[in-house]
């Protein structure tokens, strides 16, 4: 059932400004696994990265309890963000709902949604004190997919990612021209 859902993922295609990469799955939670790494950034130059998160996928065939399943895909996004709307008292019920939001339109079928939304904000002292206050925000969340088909989940998570860096939504008839996964 691992390798469906890894068929699954192949091919799909990113928007241009955000560049995924496989890198090493966690070993221990569970028997089988991939994870994913994005940076969203325009033009690959570090000055210019946006955000930043991982996508997950774990799977266990035996199930796990508190998965509700036997599947589980685990996400974070990060990403600095206007220090004005760092400063809304409604940025995290904004935030879980981009992802909710992305999942839902991405056609995601999924069940025990769990996460924290963090919002964090620096302010430089001393030899620091020539840089800019920063305000950061990261959305961390885990749920387990209703069916193996994840590529609405992938769709999903990097829909909330372009969101929450700010990137303008691709229209419908828009087709990202990037690597496939």
């Amino acid at each position: 059932m691992f390798l469906q859902a890894l068929s699954s993922l192949k091919g799909h295609r990113a928007r241009p400004e955000i560049h995924l990469n496989e890198i090493p799955p966690p070993t221990r939670i569970a028997p089988w696994a991939l994870a994913l790494t994005a940076e969203v950034n325009p033009s690959r130059d570090p000055e210019h990265m946006l955000g930043h998160g991982r996508f997950v996928v774990l799977y266990d065939p035996a199930g796990q309890e508190v998965w509700h399943g036997t599947f589980r895909v685990i996400v974070m996004a990060n990403a600095g963000i206007d220090p004005e709307m760092g400063m809304d008292p409604l940025l995290a019920e904004a935030g879980w709902s981009w992802l909710v939001d992305a999942l839902e339109t991405a056609g995601a079928g999924f069940h025990h949604l769990s996460g924290t939304v963090t919002r964090v904000m620096s302010e430089s002292f001393g030899a620091l004190q020539l840089t800019d206050s920063d305000i950061e925000m990261e959305i961390r969340a885990s749920w387990t997919p209703n069916t193996p088909e994840l590529r609405p989940h992938l769709t999903g998570w990097l829909e909330m990612m372009a969101s929450l860096t700010g990137l303008p939504p691709l229209g419908a008839k828009i087709t990202p021209l990037s690597r496939p996964l």
